[in-house]
């Protein structure tokens, strides 16, 4: 893991000794993380990254990862997509089930530390344990709640309020709620494996293995085979584009442990693609961030087709490393990207296609692009600034509404 001190040539001195002067405030205070899955997706991967910092600032703390069962998993990605405004019906014994693994999880867990960071719905009840605990407690939602269906909602609000402060990715994502609401948006770790420099010859060597051909245009996607990243709308925009431009395509990812509809997105997938030789569709394990790294930095265009996005973790990946980014104007994606500045926005699969063939036909704009939204994600995306975000959430909490004065 890298030292806080690496960070100084990319956001200078006194951004790093901010971030120990706000910890030393958080002396003697103990932080636990909860979430409901220790691999894939972007909390677990920002939680990887993130709690060796925070121990390095001398903060005492901990992440630990609810248990549930099959059955728990298909309640809660139906919570999920419900939260996405699919109105999805959610038995009474479903989430009385729900509540009954968060009741289990509750006695099982030490719950006592000073902070308890609950990240998105599925640890979301145990909060009732506050009541015997009296410690501070936040909730952090990662998925875009911008028009959820409203019985499920109603259903987890109940819970969020009864928590100190609730946390969202974008300033359209906040609801009315009676506790306070903070803007966090994630970020990425310029120096994690998945966003570090890479030589060119790992770079050719990754797209050796995959038996990609650089020297014609790829377009890639990389995200969770999941209906929202909508990667059948990626293979139906690239037949479009391929009309007047000769390209290949990338569609690389993997799983979550919490997400059983994988297996049926990965057979629709393979029925669009039609055995298209110029198709790639790559199911990586979750140890894959230097192939994923490659894949971006060797692209000519990176895409993000989600049909609703939580915040979009791979934009400011692929932004990062200067590439052109083609995303859908949905959740925390315009938060990333101005259009025709620092990337492209889309709504549909034919404006998708549009700029597929825009931006390999000119390239000048795209660098220009990929080189303004570099700089952008430098100033606002890093987890450096994460970081401050979470020292200054923790110790409001602490402050009872009161600034926080350094």
């Amino acid at each position: 893991m890298n030292d806080l001190k690496e960070y100084v040539p990319i956001i200078g001195q006194d951004r790093v000794d901010e971030l120990f002067l706000l910890a030393k405030k958080l002396e003697g205070k103990s932080v636990q993380n909860i979430n409901s899955t220790a691999v894939g997706g972007g909390v677990a991967e920002i939680l990887t990254r993130m709690m060796p910092h925070l121990k390095q600032l001398g903060i005492a703390a901990r992440w630990d990862v609810m248990k549930g069962n099959e059955r728990f998993f298909v309640i809660t990605k139906n919570i999920h997509n419900a939260l996405h405004g699919v109105p999805i019906d959610i038995p009474k014994g479903d989430l009385e089930y729900f509540l009954e693994v968060n009741r289990t999880n509750a006695a099982e867990m030490d719950l006592r530390s000073d902070v308890v960071f609950v990240h998105d719905p599925q640890p979301i009840a145990l909060i009732e344990k506050r009541r015997e605990i009296g410690n501070h407690w936040a909730w952090r939602g990662h998925v875009d709640f911008s028009s959820p269906y409203p019985p499920v909602w109603d259903f987890l609000t109940e819970y969020i309020r009864q928590y100190d402060a609730a946390v969202f990715s974008a300033p359209s994502f906040s609801r009315e709620l009676n506790i306070p609401q903070v803007l966090i948006s994630p970020s990425i770790d310029p120096l994690a494996e998945k966003n570090k420099d890479l030589p060119d010859e790992k770079i050719r060597e990754v797209f050796d293995w995959f038996g990609i051909d650089r020297s014609r245009p790829v377009v890639t996607q990389v995200s969770r085979f999941d209906y929202l990243k909508d990667p059948v709308g990626v293979i139906r925009a690239y037949k479009m584009a391929k009309r007047y431009v000769d390209m290949q395509l990338v569609l690389a990812g993997g799983g979550a442990t919490d997400d059983p509809e994988g297996p049926k997105i990965m057979e629709d997938v393979r029925r669009e693609a039609e055995n298209d030789k110029d198709i790639f569709v790559l199911f990586l394990s979750p140890a894959s961030d230097i192939e994923i790294n490659a894949l971006q930095r060797g692209s000519t265009i990176i895409l993000q087709k989600s049909l609703k996005e939580g915040f979009g973790l791979t934009v400011s990946e692929a932004l990062w490393k200067g590439k052109p980014v083609i995303a859908s104007s949905v959740g925390g994606i315009p938060l990333q990207i101005a259009h025709k500045y620092s990337g492209i926005l889309t709504q549909t699969i034919e404006g998708t296609a549009h700029w597929i063939k825009q931006l390999i036909n000119e390239p000048a704009f795209a660098r220009r692009l990929g080189e303004n939204g570099h700089e952008h994600i430098k100033s606002n995306f890093l987890i450096t600034r994460h970081i401050k975000d979470y020292l200054l959430l923790f110790l409001s909490l602490f402050s009872a509404g009161d600034i926080v004065h350094l």
